[in-house]
Formats: C-alpha cells, sequence, structure tokens
C-alpha cells in the first residue's frame, strides 16, 4: 500500500473524483498553476485544465457564492479557502443559502458542494489565521461537518464529500499536510457519519480528531508505559456525530476525556459530555473531562501558543488526574 502525505492523499482524491465525474471543478485562490497554498491542488490543472480548475479573486463571499449556484444547477463544486478564518467572510452564503436550500426549497434543489478550509495553530499565524471553527458549523442544520486526522481518511472522507448530496465543511489542519501514512489506492471510501477506534485500551476513552488526535495517540503510548491503557476515538466526522462508537467504548473503560485544538468554551467537548450523560447517565465512574484551547485569540510567539492549545502532556496529565 503506498505511503503518501496528508497533502497527496486529498490530491489523489481530488484527481480520481474529477476523472470519474466531469461535474466535479475547483475553485480558490492560487490552486491553479501554484497549486494552492499548501499543494494541495498541485498539477491537477496541468491534467484537467483552467475550465475545471478555477483561481479565483481573494473575495470569499463571491466564490462561495458561486460554487452554491453552480451546485444547485447540477455540478459538484469544490471550493478552497485560503484559511479558515475567512469562511466568516462567507458565512452568509454557507449558513444562509447552502444549508438552508434543500430545506427552503422543498425538497426541489440540492447544494452538492464542498467548502475545503484549513485551520488550527502550531505555525505563529496569530489570532486571525490559526482559528478553529468546527463546532459552529457542526450547530447548522443541513451542513455535514468534517475533520480527518490520517491521510487514509482525508482520501476516502473527501471523496465521500464530493458526492454527497449536500454541502461539506470539510475541514484540514495546516499542520497534517505533511504528515504521512498507508493509503488505499483506487476506490478507497470512508463513511460519512463513522468514527474510528485508532487505538484499543481498556482504562481510559480519550476522543479527539483533527491533529490532536495525533496528540492522543502519542499521549495514549507514554501513559500505557505507566500501566493505563487509554482507548482513542478518532471522531472524523464532526456532523453527523457518531455516538454510538462512543458510548460503546466508555462501557468497557468508564472514563471520558474529549480533547479538541478549538476552543473549550461552547465547543465540541461539552457536547459530547452533554451527549453522554444525557444518554448513559450511569455509564461513568469519575466525571467526563474536555480539553480544549484556553479561552483568549491564538497568540503568535511559540511558547504561548504551547500554553493556549493542548499538547501531549496536558492530555497526559488529565488521565493521570482522572484515575
Amino acid at each position: 500500500m503506498p505511503v503518501l502525505t496528508y497533502s497527496q492523499a486529498l490530491n489523489e482524491a481530488l484527481r480520481e473524483e474529477m476523472q470519474a465525474d466531469p461535474r466535479v471543478f475547483l475553485m480558490g485562490e492560487d490552486i491553479g498553476h501554484h497549486g494552492g497554498v499548501f499543494r494541495v491542488t498541485k498539477d491537477l490543472i496541468d491534467t484537467f485544465g483552467p475550465e475545471r480548475v478555477r483561481d479565483t479573486p481573494i473575495s470569499e463571499s463571491a466564490f462561495v457564492g458561486l460554487g452554491i449556484g453552480s451546485a444547485m444547477a447540477g455540478m459538484r463544486p469544490v471550493v478552497e479557502l485560503l484559511f479558515m478564518d475567512f469562511a466568516l467572510v462567507a458565512a452568509d452564503q454557507i449558513v444562509n443559502q447552502a444549508a438552508k436550500m434543500r430545506y427552503m426549497s422543498g425538497g426541489t434543489l440540492s447544494v452538492p458542494m464542498v467548502i475545503r478550509a484549513q485551520q488550527g495553530g502550531g505555525r505563529g499565524n496569530g489570532a486571525q489565521h490559526s482559528q478553529s471553527f468546527e463546532s459552529w458549523f457542526a450547530q447548522i442544520p443541513g451542513l455535514i461537518t468534517i475533520a480527518p486526522s490520517t491521510p487514509a481518511d482525508a482520501k476516502g472522507l473527501l471523496k465521500s464529500a464530493i458526492r454527497a448530496g449536500n454541502p461539506v465543511m470539510f475541514i484540514e489542519h495546516k499542520l497534517l499536510y505533511s504528515t504521512k501514512g498507508e493509503v488505499p489506492e483506487g476506490e478507497h471510501i470512508v463513511p460519512i457519519g463513522k468514527a474510528d477506534v485508532k487505538r484499543v485500551g481498556r482504562d481510559i476513552t480519550i476522543v479527539s480528531y483533527s491533529r490532536t488526535l495525533l496528540f492522543a495517540l502519542e499521549a495514549a503510548e507514554q501513559l500505557s508505559r505507566q500501566g493505563i491503557e487509554a482507548e482513542v476515538i478518532d471522531l472524523r466526522t464532526i456532523e453527523p456525530l457518531d455516538m454510538d462508537t462512543i458510548l460503546e467504548s466508555i462501557r468497557g473503560t468508564v472514563r471520558l476525556l474529549v480533547v479538541h485544538e478549538s476552543h473549550t468554551n461552547c465547543g465540541l467537548g461539552a457536547e459530547i459530555i452533554a451527549r453522554v450523560y444525557e444518554q448513559a447517565p450511569d455509564t461513568l465512574i469519575t466525571p467526563a473531562r474536555r480539553l480544549g484551547a484556553k479561552h483568549v485569540p491564538i497568540p503568535v510567539a511559540e511558547a504561548l501558543e504551547d500554553a493556549v492549545l493542548p499538547q501531549v502532556a496536558d492530555i497526559v496529565k488529565a488521565v493521570e488526574e482522572m484515575m
């Protein structure tokens, strides 16, 4: 099985879907000959030409709106936002148009569209280029929200997202692009809405996704040397949320820690824990905990950024305190 980087896996998914379906086309800033800031669309314009790999002006509201219109007309656009922070510029298009069009048209119109965006900290990009907004979009009815953590899942979920009949927020972390992993060739599909147990354990369940999933796995290896075996669940899809896999896991481990890079305040960790206490109130033997970014803007300085965002050591400490 070939080993690819995360960005190469995304590129492969785009190439395969564009070859299979002439309705699929790409739009975004500098995605053509430049291949995008993170080189995800590298060389695709050479294969498919400027009609299907379209460079756009810096006007997120305009080209997201264009994507919505083309999707309603029968196309399958994949729109790239340079930074997830700039999704706010196009929030009306995403939240009030793409997400609601099927409902408001009585099912006569659909928006089969993917919005790719990278988010997260770790590069010193500052408060306006490092935010994580998955919980914002997960709250909107009509939007699918996906955040894969591995190259294989990135490929399989992007292919599923392009084929979905509804708008998808496809969230990539800027520090995952260079990570490597085995990726199946050809028709590799990962189902939307299904979490994955990345590590089996008996003592505590750690739920995470995107870049912090890798931190959770590293923390689990450190904890194992202390005799604590953590089960690590990768959500992969934020909305719809796979609570069945989480509940099945905590019935065995009876402890739960949710870790994410987005802010703890009103974040996904709070939602997951609330659902656990609603659906399985007597399962846990210690109170569930959530670990996320502190409630401040993301700093530029590396030391401050590390202090604000959850690190491997923070996960290890939280688990130790729960045992």
